[in-house]
């Protein structure tokens, strides 16, 4: 495995335990389908969120949050929208779109930033 994928799946899971801590139940992680993959889809209150997972070494490339640019987005709610109709329990739902961004901070521990409703569709 790739050290790309491995420091992707790690992000994922520091993402996860950290907004699990903050009360939000994992619905599934890494769903894939023809449109794109959703890293974390999540249960807060009675809300979906579906949960982009960013993380950035070097801030000169642009950060985590920057990269979810517009064709990005169009994915995840493409994505999220098969999602839905795909587990129909969930379809009537509120839902909305976070970013969770995670960089490393100057003594190299990860440096996570929650963005609620990082955007609409």
């Amino acid at each position: 495995m790739s050290n790309t994928r491995q420091q992707g799946q790690a992000s994922e899971q520091l993402a996860c335990q950290h907004l699990q801590h903050q009360g939000l139940r994992l619905l599934t992680q890494n769903w894939h389908c023809r449109q794109g993959e959703l890293d974390l889809v999540m249960l807060d209150g009675d809300t979906v969120v579906f949960v982009e997972v960013r993380y950035r070494r070097h801030a000169a490339w642009g950060g985590a949050v920057e990269s979810v640019d517009a064709r990005k987005r169009a994915r995840l709610a493409a994505a999220a929208q098969h999602f839905l109709l795909q587990e129909s329990r969930w379809a009537k739902h509120p839902c909305r779109f976070d970013v969770v961004a995670i960089s490393p901070d100057d003594h190299s521990h990860p440096r996570l930033d929650w963005i609620q409703n990082a955007f609409e569709t």
